[in-house]
């Protein structure tokens, strides 16, 4: 297998794609400097942003392919979390992108080892009754990788635990629209603990929200 990314007319739109959500997170207050990454599905591997690169400086060749395998060629290297990214494309043939930040709340969250239970109805819109919180493993490691992967069973975000958040969907604008969502959860779950904690959605209520979720996208309105 070429280590070089298949070449394809598309390739040079997704690299950039790639590079304006990560402007995006910083924008939004999602992530800064070099902390978080993303990757989107290309050929038989995917693009990846680079490391210790932060987003604004990057240019659409810094983006590194990385093959089915787990090999690039020569030259840059990708964010340490290639791992768990590879892993995820790989075990959720239905997405192609996954976006990795260290927003402030979902951390605070993740520091405490804590799920997002079924505090408001968004929960549903990451695929469940909660938002798992993997348990904590070093980053870039195949043990985070495994843990990851388990903790976004028929899920499609999770936190991690003393480190931060994984959001992920069909596309890089899917994706980036969780994470921010998946932030304001977090955010809402903090500030309900600290007057009381929250009054959560029984199963049966999230068993109705997640079926009016199946075709629930970045276009429509929160509420």
């Amino acid at each position: 297998m070429t280590l070089n990314s298949p070449n394809t007319t598309d390739e040079t739109a997704l690299r950039q794609a790639i590079i304006n959500t990560g402007l995006e997170t910083n924008r939004r207050g999602l992530n800064q400097g070099t902390s978080g990454n993303i990757s989107a599905r290309f050929g038989d591997g995917m693009l990846i942003t680079p490391s210790g690169i932060p987003y604004e400086a990057l240019q659409p060749d810094d983006l590194v392919y990385v093959d089915a395998d787990g090999q690039w060629a020569p030259g840059r290297k990708p964010s340490s979390e290639w791992h768990f990214h590879r892993a995820i494309l790989q075990a959720r043939p239905e997405l192609g992108a996954v976006v990795h930040v260290h927003s402030v709340h979902a951390s605070v969250v993740a520091i405490q080892g804590r799920d997002i239970p079924a505090l408001h109805y968004m929960i549903a819109a990451a695929g469940g009754n909660s938002i798992r919180c993997a348990p904590y493993a070093t980053f870039g490691t195949e043990t985070l990788s495994r843990l990851a992967v388990a903790a976004l069973r028929d899920r499609t975000a999770c936190l991690l635990a003393n480190h931060g958040m994984i959001a992920t969907g069909t596309d890089l604008e899917r994706a980036l629209w969780l994470t921010e969502e998946v932030e304001l959860l977090a955010r809402q779950y903090v500030l309900s603990l600290q007057i009381g904690g929250p009054q959560l959605l029984d199963d049966a209520e999230m068993d109705r929200v997640l079926e009016k979720f199946r075709h629930y996208g970045p276009q429509r309105d929160r509420d």
